[in-house]
């Protein structure tokens, strides 16, 4: 089986091309608010060195949040363009998770949300949910243990650890979504909808 992965939610930006269980093609790297201009050029090189054709991929692993609008929304038009074109199942996952997946212990994944606020999905080491993907205000959350994110804060986090092939083992044969029903999973309304609610408040 074929798979490409994708993950634009957070500063980190992931791309992967994953072969009969084996990864043979991987960007991992923090490009910050540069991802709409990288996706597509580190996509098609993936295709490249992984000598595979995009019509050769049998599914698509797609980040669908929380995290960055900007970045969920263009790996979730990647992804669904070359799903519904290309008559190939995608499958949603947690940005969250995908952060959690390479530790071998319970560790709460943390997304800064701005404003105290974050984005938090606590998961143990087989990627069991132990406390679902929420936006939450942090100092009132009761979250403790080990975190884990990209972002920085004033209390100690580690960075990440991915494993794709754990991550994708689990999810493989998830059911398929519809690539019109894929849909981003913000957790929380966007700046331009919540100033539309409090107008309409006032």
């Amino acid at each position: 089986m074929k798979y490409l992965f994708i993950d634009s939610a957070t500063t980190n930006l992931v791309v992967a091309i994953i072969i009969e269980g084996k990864i043979t093609y991987l960007y991992n790297e923090n490009d910050g608010n540069d991802t709409s201009a990288k996706l597509m050029p580190i996509i098609e090189e993936a295709f490249l060195k992984s000598n595979v054709r995009p019509q050769d991929i049998d599914k698509i692993f797609v980040v669908t949040g929380p995290g960055s609008f900007t970045g969920i929304r263009v790996g979730l038009t990647v992804a669904k363009v070359m799903a519904y074109s290309l008559n190939i199942p995608a499958i949603p996952l947690s940005s969250l998770e995908v952060m959690a997946s390479g530790f071998d212990e319970d560790v709460t994944a943390l997304i800064d949300a701005r404003r105290g606020y974050v984005f938090a999905g606590g998961y143990d080491r087989n990627l069991n949910v132990i406390y679902e993907d929420n936006y939450v205000l942090f100092k009132d959350s009761g979250l403790s243990g080990k975190f884990v994110s990209f972002d920085k804060f004033s209390f100690e986090t580690f960075e990440p650890q991915l494993d794709l092939i754990k991550i994708i083992k689990k999810h493989e044969d998830d059911e398929p979504v519809n690539p019109h029903m894929l849909n981003p999973n913000y957790l929380k309304l966007t700046e331009a909808e919540e100033k539309r609610l409090q107008d309409e408040r006032n």
